[in-house]
């Protein structure tokens, strides 16, 4: 190889090393493509046809957090002796939409004023609660809550949990996207219940 050959190589080789020294830390403060939040709304069927309809939302999984079983079956749950919330877990784009905008749509898709129940669901499992995934999720959900204490339209107290997320148990099968596979008794069992009559009552009717 000439001197002249090897010079141009070498200076090409430094060229491509500089460039990726250069990058790197751009890569690295990169946002996630996708991230995950947990909100426990009563209902799971609800909760998922809500946030099935957010711009930005990949996936709702229906499922159970917050108890003491490994792998809860829905009627465990239901009899009140495992601790778990129904529960859905969300994975969705950062780019698309922020967790700030969840939590707004969490808070008005609950009524956030009643203890261990949600509308005609009655018990442990249908209580509201924000289960956060990391640091930032506890924060942000926090100032979220105090936003709200400020900001209200109703005077009763805020009565929904936030904790840590622990495991999370995806519902059987029958449950997942129910409101899809039987939309007839989805929409009995949502106007039966007085679901979007509460809400109205509390946050008003939607813009």
């Amino acid at each position: 190889m000439s001197r002249l050959l090897r010079f141009w190589s070498g200076a090409l080789m430094g060229l491509l090393v500089s460039a990726v020294v250069a990058i790197a830390p751009a890569q690295a403060q990169t946002t996630p493509s996708t991230a995950k939040a947990t909100f426990a709304g009563g209902c799971f069927w609800c909760v998922e046809a809500d946030f099935d309809k957010v711009p930005g939302v990949l996936s709702t999984t229906s499922g159970y957090i917050g108890g003491t079983v490994a792998n809860p079956t829905y009627r465990q749950v239901s009899s009140e002796k495992t601790g778990h919330a129904e529960a859905v877990e969300i994975v969705f784009d950062p780019s698309r939409v922020s967790y700030e905008q969840l939590l707004a749509v969490f808070w008005r898709s609950i009524d956030p004023t009643t203890k261990d129940r949600q509308f005609c669901d009655v018990g442990s499992p249908y209580r509201t609660a924000i289960f956060t995934q990391d640091a930032a999720q506890m924060a942000a959900a926090r100032r979220s809550l105090a936003e709200l204490e400020k900001s209200k339209p109703f005077k009763e107290p805020i009565v929904t949990e936030i904790v840590a997320a622990g495991p999370f148990y995806a519902a059987e099968d029958y449950h997942q996207d129910y409101y899809r596979k039987n939309p007839i008794r989805y929409q009995y069992y949502r106007a039966s219940c007085g679901r979007d009559m509460r809400l109205e009552q509390l946050w008003g009717k939607k813009q």
